[in-house]
């Protein structure tokens, strides 16, 4: 194994490697990591689902009825009434014909990608989607194709030079870019597509809960509805639990069952977990205070930033990086924010493009402007002290 040894102590060399963190106890605006009380910016739990008193009583009443594991796969016996009425849940929320849980965000496009298409196809995918679509489309047959990112012209001329050689080209983009906080540009892509006769695949991990009415998501901010193909969503971020799904039509449904590999070899979602995102999606439906709360504290936190001279990028969404550029900066930074009591993860390669290293801030709707103010102030110190400002 000295393979391995060597490769770690060349992490160590270059300054990036790390140690996990403990956190001991929920997922909060504050949370106590590794002995110490810290301001968390670093968490997926955009709306503050994670510990929310609804979801936790839904998922103990679904433990008290189900157990705590389905027992087996959706096409066996681990295919409960919870989880057909998830489904039905999602896709009325997503305003789609159907949908499907996966156990996972990564599950579903290793799942998903693989069972939609073939050898006679070729994927069309962004430069900067997430690593999971990576892995996704090397699990396919079908040729690969990637374009610079968000380069609506390079989609064009690939679209053009693989014209008519293959039976369906499917075009696959995040909706929101998870390490920069851009938007994709959908409206261009969908237009390219029906121009040229392709599929769309949108992840929305990132969008889900956060853009469009009541966090509908990318397709709705875009007012896309009926036009992008598959629909892929992350039931762990702004919905605070676990799991993943694709939405579309009822034929991409009753497909996946037969051929969605995660779901055929893997158990089925948990009950409680299931019974948690069914209340989520009841909260969203009924009121935009999570979504209106995280945009206030979002826009806000952004501003303080700028006005201090931090690059935070060109993010159009709740991510918010703070761009350092040299790699083990980047973790001095992140370490020295911990140690001073605010928890930034460092993003660095192979995250990110060398020299790309940055601190990516997740506010939540759970962050007060006390927190927030206490956060940008020990960040101003803390770059100013390591010479980043």
């Amino acid at each position: 194994m000295s393979f391995l040894t060597n490769s770690i102590e060349n992490l160590k060399k270059e300054g990036v490697y790390r140690e996990l963190p403990i956190n001991e106890g929920p997922c909060d605006a504050e949370i106590v990591l590794n002995g110490k009380k810290v301001i968390n910016l670093s968490s997926n739990n955009y709306l503050g689902f994670a510990n929310h008193p609804r979801l936790k009583n839904a998922a103990i009443a679904a433990i008290k009825k189900y157990g705590v594991g389905a027992g087996a796969v959706r096409t066996i016996v681990g295919n409960m009434d919870i989880h057909e009425e998830l489904d039905q849940v999602i896709a009325k929320f997503k305003k789609e014909e159907a949908a499907l849980v996966f156990q996972s965000g990564f599950n579903v496009n290793a799942g998903v990608i693989q069972a939609i298409t073939t050898d006679k196809d070729i994927i069309i995918s962004d430069q900067l989607n997430h690593a999971s679509i990576i892995d996704g489309v090397k699990l396919s047959k079908a040729t690969r194709a990637v374009y610079r990112h968000s380069d609506m012209d390079e989609l064009e001329r690939i679209l053009i030079e693989s014209a008519g050689q293959y039976e369906n080209t499917l075009i696959i983009t995040d909706g929101v870019f998870s390490m920069d906080g851009d938007i994709a540009k959908l409206p261009e892509i969908v237009r390219l597509a029906k121009k040229y006769g392709a599929l769309t695949y949108v992840d929305d991990a990132h969008g889900s809960g956060v853009l469009g009415e009541r966090g509908r998501g990318t397709v709705d901010h875009f007012n896309l509805h009926g036009q992008v193909d598959f629909i892929v969503g992350t039931l762990s971020k702004a919905i605070g639990v676990v799991g993943g799904y694709v939405a579309g039509s009822k034929e991409m449904r009753d497909w996946l069952l037969h051929r969605g590999r995660p779901l055929l070899f893997s158990t089925a979602m948990m009950p409680a977990a299931a019974a948690g995102i069914i209340e989520a999606f009841n909260m969203l439906e009924t009121s935009s205070e999570y979504t209106d709360k995280l945009w206030e504290n979002a826009r806000y936190f952004k501003e303080k930033l700028e006005k201090l001279g931090f690059d935070i990028g060109h993010s159009q969404t709740p991510i918010t990086p703070v761009m350092i550029g040299n790699e083990a900066q980047t973790m001095e930074f992140s370490k020295a924010l911990l140690y001073n009591g605010v928890y930034v993860s460092g993003i660095v390669f192979p995250t990110v493009p060398k020299n790309t290293g940055r601190i990516r801030c997740m506010v939540s709707a759970l962050h007060t402007k006390k927190q927030l103010d206490k956060a940008i102030e020990i960040m101003e110190q803390t770059a100013k002290k390591l010479g980043i400002l």
